[in-house]
This record gives C-alpha cells, sequence and structure tokens, in this order.
C-alpha cells in the first residue's frame, strides 16, 4: 500500500447498509483516512429498490460506481461478511478498467471467494436449504435474522440493528464468482478473523 493514507471504501454485508460503519467512521477520519460507505441495491436506504433481479454483478457495479463517479485512487476496498464477496469482485473489475487505482483489500469476518465460488458455498446443506427456502417466500428476498440471537451484541445494540436490518436481495447466492486470480496475486489483502463469538456461516472460508 503506499506510505499516504489509502482512501478506505467500506461495504456491508446482507440486511445491513452503509449506516453499519457508523461507529468507525470518525476514528478512522481522525486517523487520517478519507473514507466512503456504499449501501448496496435493495437494502438499507436503497431498500425501495428491491427487486427479484438483483444479483452480484449490481452490487458489484455499486462499488465501482463510487469509485468512478468519485474519481477516488489508492482505494482499500473494505468488505463485511457477504460484502467480501462483493469487494473481490469490484477489485478484478477495478484491476481490469482502472490499474493502479486499488491498493488492498481488507476481509472483516468476510467471504474470501476463490473462483467460482458463489456466496452460498460457506452454507451448511441445512442452513443452505432454509436461506433458499425463505427466499422463495419472500420475493427472492432473505428476510433479516433477530439481531438478539447469535451475535453476543447487547440488547440496545441487538435492537439498534433490528430497526435498520432490511430483507437482503438473493439473486446472487447460488451465482459464482468467476474470475481470474492472476488480477489479485500482487494485491495487498488482509482478513480480520473475529472469534469472540466466531461467526460459524463463514467457517469453510476462512
Amino acid at each position: 500500500m503506499s506510505s499516504s493514507a489509502p482512501t478506505l471504501v467500506l461495504v456491508h454485508g446482507a440486511w445491513g447498509g452503509g449506516w453499519v460503519w457508523r461507529r468507525v467512521l470518525a476514528p478512522l477520519r481522525d486517523a487520517g483516512f478519507e473514507v466512503h460507505t456504499v449501501t448496496l441495491t435493495g437494502d438499507g436506504e436503497r431498500a425501495h429498490l428491491r427487486r427479484p433481479d438483483i444479483d452480484l454483478h449490481t452490487h458489484i457495479a455499486d462499488v465501482i460506481g463510487l469509485v468512478e463517479m468519485e474519481e477516488l485512487e489508492n482505494v482499500v476496498l473494505v468488505g463485511h461478511s457477504y460484502g467480501g464477496m462483493v469487494i473481490t469482485g469490484a477489485a478484478v473489475e477495478l484491476q481490469q478498467r482502472h490499474p493502479g487505482v486499488l491498493s488492498g483489500l481488507v476481509y472483516v469476518d468476510a467471504m474470501f471467494p476463490r473462483p467460482g465460488d458463489g456466496w452460498g458455498v460457506a452454507h451448511s446443506p441445512e442452513v443452505a436449504s432454509a436461506r433458499l427456502a425463505a427466499a422463495a417466500e419472500n420475493d427472492n428476498s432473505l428476510p433479516a435474522p433477530n439481531a438478539e440471537s447469535g451475535f453476543d451484541l447487547t440488547p440496545e445494540d441487538a435492537a439498534w440493528l433490528n430497526r435498520r436490518h432490511v430483507p437482503h436481495p438473493f439473486g446472487m447466492y447460488r451465482q459464482p464468482l468467476d474470475y481470474d486470480a492472476a488480477l489479485l496475486e500482487a494485491v495487498p489483502r488482509l482478513f480480520i478473523d473475529c472469534t469472540d463469538p466466531a461467526y460459524p456461516t463463514i467457517e469453510p472460508v476462512r
């Protein structure tokens, strides 16, 4: 990465939005980073745009659009959970369209897909079946889980998430991310593994 502070582009996971990064924005900016957040199509304040045909390429285009419209340079893409799929695809596209713009990738307890992997590759057959059934009953969207279960949050933080979580578009669940791994060989990558508690859903891609 460059000796100057890179520009961070933060990409949320399923059910979220740019709002999920609210508490880290000030510390990151105080540390000298330029920081941008993306809300993926169909999520967060863009939930009104949700439709059954939204897929991984839609979300990759969201990230590319921000980088291009803001004319960002020295970019580090940061993805959480499902956002790891998005930043990997966006990184490949940036390498092809704007060589030299990308400085690194950070995966925050995120999907780290190999070529040909889809979002569902990390899930057990039981989890995959449950998610497919839930999406089929909800116009190809995955209902948000109750944040009070499985994340070891305070009641206040769980309530904060539950008020904002929205169903996540599901068209990308079995959509493979096909890419040439050689395009990312020279890109520094960092994986932040959250272990207390660990999120078992992404265990296969840790």
